[in-house]
């Protein structure tokens, strides 16, 4: 049983670096932030595409390493 979860544990962790890894970055840098990070910050939307889904992958992933992780503990 433990080892089943140690395993799933592993593959939670591949996934959520993968996709946390493919997100394209959110700040702009310096020149950025002096012209234009406001309109960044109000007037664009997310994306609803490729960005959507690795958002949702990675807050999967992130709830099933935490859970995994205390399933382990609270198994030895």
């Amino acid at each position: 049983m433990k080892t089943a979860l140690m395993v799933l544990l592993a593959i939670a962790s591949v996934v959520l670096i993968a996709s946390i890894l493919l997100q394209s970055s959110n700040s702009a840098g310096l020149s950025g932030a002096i012209g234009g990070g406001a309109e960044q910050l109000f007037g664009k939307k997310k994306s609803k595409g490729y960005e959507a889904i690795l958002s949702k992958i990675s807050s999967v992933a992130a709830v099933l390493f935490i859970l995994l992780s205390l399933a382990i503990v609270t198994l030895e």
